[in-house]
């Protein structure tokens, strides 16, 4: 995995221990919440990451977006279905998605290199 990707990633779990470990539990509670809500229910668990990238691009968050794509790549999202997810970002968030839907596009293609 590139540079970026394994700071970001090493980054991501490092400071989420440290949240953890700090005994807040409204935090504790947040997280779990957040895990729990990508789980399989209703909906399974890989249409859900599907829904946290789309979210994540119209909500303009790299770190976010890099995560779910992380997250799409392993529940087994071929590219197509990916643009296809981007593309609805696209409608709802507009134009200022763009520079967010670039970000995208070089990580999947980041993610890819590496399978």
């Amino acid at each position: 995995m590139t540079n970026r990707l394994k700071e970001f990633q090493a980054y991501r779990e490092k400071m989420n221990r440290q949240i953890l470990n700090c005994g807040h539990l409204g935090l504790k509670r947040f997280f779990n919440l957040d895990s729990a809500a990508y789980r399989d229910g209703a909906l399974p668990g890989k249409i859900k990451e599907l829904l946290g990238l789309v979210a994540s691009t119209v909500l303009r968050c790299n770190d976010c977006i890099d995560y779910h794509l992380l997250q799409c790549v392993k529940a087994g999202w071929k590219d197509e279905a990916i643009y296809d997810a981007l593309n609805v970002a696209l409608v709802v968030g507009g134009s200022i998605v763009i520079p967010h839907l670039r970000h995208a596009f070089e990580t999947l293609e980041l993610i890819r290199q590496e399978k």
